[in-house]
């Protein structure tokens, strides 16, 4: 899976299709992720100590990888993630867009 977290994402299907925002968890063994207000479910919760008042809270359910593209720096749209290896020997990601590196570390 080449997508981690921080990354700005575009949903590309789903009830969120369009939807910009960035990656807030990586679940690699299920490949799935959870994305900044997308997939937006409703949490019933009891009252505790933290919060007396308990109710029902709004938060992230996970979407698959799948149903996700990440969003080119350059070209400012979705697209592919291809590998390129440096002269250094470091293996970094490349848009398949435009060839622009995604993280230059």
């Amino acid at each position: 899976m080449d997508i981690r977290k921080g990354d700005t994402i575009e949903v590309i299907s789903g009830n969120d299709k369009g939807r910009r925002s960035t990656v807030l968890s990586v679940f690699k063994d299920r490949g799935r992720i959870i994305v900044e207000g997308v997939n937006m479910r409703k949490h019933h919760t009891r009252p505790t100590s933290r919060d007396p008042q308990g109710g029902i809270v709004e938060r992230e359910a996970p979407i698959h990888v799948s149903n996700v593209m990440i969003v080119c720096p350059k070209t400012d749209l979705p697209t592919r993630i291809g590998h390129k290896k440096l002269d250094n020997g470091k293996c970094v990601r490349v848009s398949v867009r435009s060839g622009e590196m995604i993280d230059p570390e």
